[in-house]
Formats: C-alpha cells, structure tokens, sequence
C-alpha cells in the first residue's frame, strides 16, 4: 500500500474523522497476518461482528478469537472502546445541563443501549440543573422490593444534589414502560418529597428510543 493511503499516515495528515472505521481498527491492531493486513484485519472484525456496534459489544475473548486478533489486540480495542464511552457519558471539564429527557438520552444511550442487564443509573443535578455526578444504583432485575429509596437518594445527599433523575435501559430495545417502572417511579418521588430532593424525571432508554415518565404523567 503506498504510504499517503496508509491509515496512521492518512489520520496524521488529514486527522482522524476522514478515516474508515476499519482505518482506524488498523490504527489500533497496529500489525496484521501473513494472510491480512491490519487494514483486512479491521475489516474482517467488522465483518464477523456486523459493524462496530458488534465490535463495541464484542468480549476479549470474542475478540481474541478472530484470526489474527489475539488477546493483546483485543484489550487495545476494548479499551478505546472503553473510552470513547465513557468520553460520551460525561466530561469532567464541561458539566452538561438538563433542559429536556432527549438530553438524558443523549448521555446515557451511548453507555446502555446495548446493555445485556437493565442498569439504573442517578444523575445528581444542582440548582441550575447540571449534572453533578451520574451514579449506578443497581444492576439486574428492576423491581420495587429491591430499589430502596436509600440507595437512589443515599449518593445525592452526600452529593448536596438540588434534584435527581432516574434512568434505566430495557435490553429488549422497547422503551415501554412496565406496571413495575410506574411504581418504583411513584415510590422514589414520594421519598424525594420528604426528604427535599425533587424526582424531576425517570427515563428509561432502549435501542436509540426512549421514554419519559414525567412526560407520560407518571409523575
């Protein structure tokens, strides 16, 4: 491959958004096989896993067992994986501001729209709705027996957050709310009241849709 069309050549000179998907894999595998390139290697991983989405989702050693791949390779991409994730979620220098559900979507969808567990995620805002921090409460079954109040508002406190919202990821991809979403809903609103931290929102994300309770009336 002549230079000027080598992936780390055409990202040093161009910058990165001009680069392939695969590219950029390339960038990351660094070395390929006998038989592929790294280019063919990234093209190949895209390929066995449907897309990067696929990729994202992908384990070490689902990764590992491609062809070529191997576990060294497979924890590289896993952590730019990573990082790309946790970039999109939350920046530490730019605290983003809540004015509509599709803001909570937009910071949250990246990290669980393809959940395999229903995670229920707090985002501890202040006085002018920014967010403080966003908390993991739980991870599994949502149900009202095991999503204590305490632990939602436990973190908010200490955080000295003004309000909260809720969110949890439904692994089917349909945002619907269940009988069992309305009420711990309900009981988390109750418990803000009294102890002075307003439940603004409960969203829940699923396969780049979402739904919001408040705007269903729930609350």
């Amino acid at each position: 491959m002549p230079a000027s069309e080598r992936p780390r050549e055409r990202l040093s000179k161009h910058g990165p958004s001009v680069c392939a998907t695969a590219e950029l894999l390339a960038i990351l595998l660094r070395t390929g096989t006998t038989e592929r390139s790294a280019l063919g290697l990234g093209e190949q991983l895209l390929s066995h896993f449907h897309g990067l989405r696929g990729v994202a989702n992908a384990t070490i050693e689902q990764l590992s067992a491609v062809k070529g791949v191997g576990e060294v390779k497979a924890i590289q991409i896993a952590a730019a994986i990573e990082l790309g994730k946790r970039n999109a979620v939350l920046s530490e220098e730019e605290k983003p501001v809540i004015r509509s559900p599709q803001d909570v979507a937009n910071l949250l969808m990246p990290e669980l729209r393809d959940a395999k567990k229903e995670h229920l995620k707090s985002l501890c805002l202040d006085t002018k709705n920014r967010v403080i921090k966003i908390l993991t409460v739980s991870v599994g079954i949502m149900d009202s027996s095991l999503v204590h109040p305490r632990e939602v508002f436990k973190d908010a406190i200490i955080a000295s957050a003004a309000a909260i919202i809720v969110a949890h990821n439904h692994p089917s991809g349909d945002p619907t709310p269940s009988a069992e979403d309305r009420r711990i809903t309900q009981r988390l609103a109750e418990a803000g009241q009294i102890l002075g931290i307003e439940l603004l929102d409960h969203i829940i994300l699923g396969d780049n849709r979402f739904i919001s309770l408040k705007e269903r009336g729930v609350l």
